[in-house]
């Protein structure tokens, strides 16, 4: 499909000037975010993470574990939204939850560079989907936004869409690190919706620069007008470097601000990260707790 076309559609970025104004104004707002409330909230909204070459059978049953015994130890907060590993580990996951309400996201299709055959990133999507996945999150390929090649692009969205289904949720990530500037940023977002995502998502965290909240205000944005015109909502992830409770109200306040308080819930507003849970329950307690 010449997904190209239909970003004509929709209107330029925001200027880098305005989105920093836009921040600069969710910066202020979100100091009145800072309240058990909302860290509760943002806890919910956790794809607990683990992607690292050292995960093994036993370490991620080990970290499933804790998860599922979180409400034990913590009954006044939330469960996560998710757990997040990489597809040969979903079969793990899934035996470790047992009858827990977590989901489970893997990461899938070439995770984190996409540099692969995209028969390679069908296969470990729909491996990935049939061994229990509840949610797939797939980069969108970079190298193929940098070189203005955009239909290309969306239409491996558009097949790894097809192989997800639409019982499980997707989630484009469009490395916005990598794209830098607020126009290809928006336009990696659009694609992204237009070719079937149900979130977007900033980053792999492997590279060096990840979320930004100048990243979330412009996709935000992209959120807003896609719905403005479609009638879908899309959800927003922010993932990456993501670490300190009032981060995550920043992140909260940039959501509610652009796209709404319907957004700020699990369904639709995702944080991926690791050392976040622990923070935020540090900032829920009141008092330093490493539990993760």
């Amino acid at each position: 499909m010449e997904y190209s076309n239909l970003l004509n559609e929709y209107g330029p970025a925001d200027s880098p000037e305005t989105v920093a104004a836009k921040v600069a104004e969710c910066r202020a707002k979100a100091v009145a975010n800072r309240t058990e409330e909302v860290y509760k909230m943002c806890y919910s909204c956790i794809d607990l993470t683990t992607l690292s070459c050292n995960d093994s059978e036993s370490s991620v049953r080990e970290f499933v574990r804790k998860a599922v015994e979180f409400r034990s130890n913590f009954p006044s907060i939330p469960d996560v939204a998710s757990i997040c590993i990489y597809p040969s580990f979903v079969e793990t996951v899934g035996v470790a939850l047992g009858e827990s309400n977590i989901g489970i996201t893997s990461v899938s299709g070439g995770f984190p560079a996409s540099q692969t055959f995209l028969e390679v990133k069908m296969l470990e999507t729909a491996m990935a989907v049939e061994n229990g996945a509840d949610e797939i999150d797939i980069v969108l390929n970079v190298g193929k936004m940098l070189s203005g090649r955009y239909d290309e692009a969306a239409n491996e969205v558009e097949v790894l869409r097809g192989e997800v289904g639409r019982e499980t949720v997707l989630k484009v990530i469009i490395e916005s690190g990598a794209l830098k500037t607020p126009e290809l940023i928006r336009k990696a977002s659009l694609l992204s919706m237009l070719a079937g995502a149900d979130f977007v998502k900033t980053s792999t965290g492997k590279i060096d620069v990840a979320a930004t909240p100048e990243a979330a205000v412009v996709m935000c944005t992209a959120v807003r007008d896609y719905w403005l015109r479609s009638g879908r909502k899309v959800g927003f992830k922010a993932a990456g470097g993501v670490r300190s409770a009032e981060e995550s109200a920043l992140y909260y306040t940039i959501v509610e601000q652009i796209l709404g308080s319907e957004w700020c819930n699990p369904s639709l507003f995702r944080i991926g990260a690791s050392s976040l849970a622990n923070n935020l329950v540090s900032a829920i307690e009141k008092r330093e707790v490493r539990y993760f």
